[in-house]
C-alpha cells in the first residue's frame, strides 16, 4: 500500500508560478511511475504529466508540454510538478498518482492504470 499527499496548491495570477509536491509513503514507495492529472469543474480527470520510474521518462500533455516540469527526488520519495506560466484554464484540482513498474508511454496517461491517489490540492489561477 502506498499513500500519496500533495501539496502545493493554492491562488496565483496569470503568468505565475507554483511547484506542487506528491511525497509518498509506505510499502515499496521508491518504485513507482508518478503521474499528476487535474479536474476542473463539470469535467472529466485529465492526464497533466508523468515520470516513468525505471530511466525517469517524462511525458506531458500537449497543454502543458514548455510550462509544466516534472522531476522527482528519489531520496526523499517526492515528486514535484513545477508549473509556469500559469492561465485561467489550468484551474482544477490536481491529483498525484502512483503505479508499480512502469507502464508504456501510452498506458501512463490513462487515469485507470493508476492504483493509489492522493486526496488533491485546489489550483486556481485568477487575477
Amino acid at each position: 500500500q502506498v499513500q500519496l499527499v500533495e501539496s502545493g496548491g493554492g491562488l496565483v495570477q496569470p503568468g505565475g508560478s507554483l511547484r506542487l509536491s506528491c511525497a509518498a509513503s509506505g510499502r515499496g514507495a521508491s518504485g513507482y511511475s508518478v503521474g499528476w492529472f487535474r479536474q476542473a469543474p463539470g469535467k472529466e480527470r485529465e492526464f497533466v504529466a508523468a515520470r516513468k520510474w525505471s530511466g525517469g521518462n517524462t511525458y506531458y500533455a500537449d497543454s502543458v508540454r514548455g510550462r509544466f516540469t516534472v522531476s522527482r527526488d528519489n531520496g526523499a520519495n517526492t515528486v514535484y510538478l513545477q508549473m509556469n506560466r500559469l492561465k485561467p484554464e489550468d484551474t482544477a484540482i490536481y491529483y498525484c498518482a502512483a503505479v508499480g513498474g512502469t507502464p508504456t508511454s501510452l498506458y501512463i496517461r490513462f487515469v485507470s492504470t493508476y492504483e493509489f491517489w492522493g486526496q488533491g490540492t485546489q489550483v486556481t489561477v485568477s487575477s
